[in-house]
């Protein structure tokens, strides 16, 4: 057999050394970070929760996830240890001292407020909105109510036919 035909097999079983030693690499430091995880300390679960340890035992972890919030994790469930500065600019935001600018903020309960302007909260004069008043409403109740029924009749009757879905032209 010639060098040419071995050399993919040769660059194929590199690329897989590389990569499983890339990957123990990897874990070796993920059990390196687990193993120095101390009470007090802030972390992130594969969950995505964030929590303060609370008590590290040798296959498990007791988080702090919240006042009274107590869990239990195995030690592989722990993404990543957190340092005291990122733990707390992720829980507590990234300014914790800096919200002066919502501390006087006054929300109204309705959008109303937001629409309105002083010109338009000055003049409370009414707008016509096109509607009737209710003696109009009762005089076309009146005139209706005396028009011919019978001539109504046959026409509601052929409408009705033409709304169960059928058209005229079949």
């Amino acid at each position: 057999m010639s060098l040419v035909t071995l050399l993919p097999f040769i660059v194929l079983i590199g690329a897989m050394f590389l990569m499983t030693r890339s990957a123990k690499k990897k874990q070796q430091q993920a059990a390196s970070m687990r193993n120095e995880m101390q009470p007090g300390s802030g972390v992130r679960t594969i969950g995505g929760m964030y929590a303060t340890v609370k008590e590290v035992n040798e296959d498990t972890v007791l988080l702090d996830a919240g006042p009274g919030v107590h869990l239990m994790f195995a030690k592989n469930a722990i993404g990543a240890v957190l340092s005291d500065d990122e733990y707390n600019r992720i829980v507590h935001g990234p300014d914790a001292d800096a919200d002066e600018l919502t501390d006087g903020a006054v929300v109204p309960d309705d959008a109303s407020s937001l629409t309105e302007t002083d010109e338009t909260a000055a003049d409370d004069s009414r707008i016509d909105l096109g509607k009737k008043d209710e003696t109009e409403v009762t005089d076309a109740a009146d005139e209706s109510a005396e028009a011919p029924k019978a001539d109504a009749a046959p026409e509601a009757a052929a409408e009705a036919k033409k709304t169960d879905g059928e058209s005229d032209a079949k």
